[in-house]
């Protein structure tokens, strides 16, 4: 499989669920999960997150339907700051996602007085990562990430 299609599929996924901000294609599970999934030709995209403040999960790609690819995330609002300050940007920069790094937002994105900064290390194989949002000089929010290719 071409790493570059993967990347496409993933840019596009990750447009079309959270960063959407479609409320209606988030499916509550009986163990108090949340669903997203996407799909488009042999593609599957399926991300599974638990709470809300903090949170935390998983989002797997599936190709003719084996499990190829996945990220797991944990992801928190410093405490003493109001979430609603970070999760409009957060979504912001997740529809601003790059192709050649689409698993978060961008590298930095700029929103009035907030700023997302997206640091990653790797490659859609094998990555890792933090992003962070700012108000001005005060730290917000901080989430970590990693994923690569499975059962090659």
């Amino acid at each position: 499989m071409e790493l570059s299609k993967l990347k496409q599929f993933i840019f596009e996924a990750s447009r079309n669920t959270y960063a959407s901000e479609d409320k209606d294609i988030r499916v509550k599970q009986e163990d108090s999960s949340t669903t997203i999934e996407y799909e488009k030709e042999d593609w599957k995209y399926h991300d599974n997150y638990f709470g809300g403040e903090p949170y935390g999960g998983r989002e797997v790609v599936f190709y003719k339907g084996k499990p190829i690819w996945m990220m797991v995330y944990y992801g928190w609002v410093i405490e003493g700051n109001n979430p609603n300050d970070v999760y409009g940007i957060l979504t912001k920069a997740l529809r601003n996602s790059e192709i050649e790094m689409p698993y978060r937002g961008p590298k930095e994105l700029l929103d009035g007085e907030s700023k997302y900064i997206n640091e990653l290390n790797g490659e859609v194989d094998n990555f890792y990562g933090e992003e962070k949002i700012y108000k001005g000089d005060t730290l917000l929010y901080v989430a970590k990430y990693m994923g690569g290719l499975i059962d090659k």
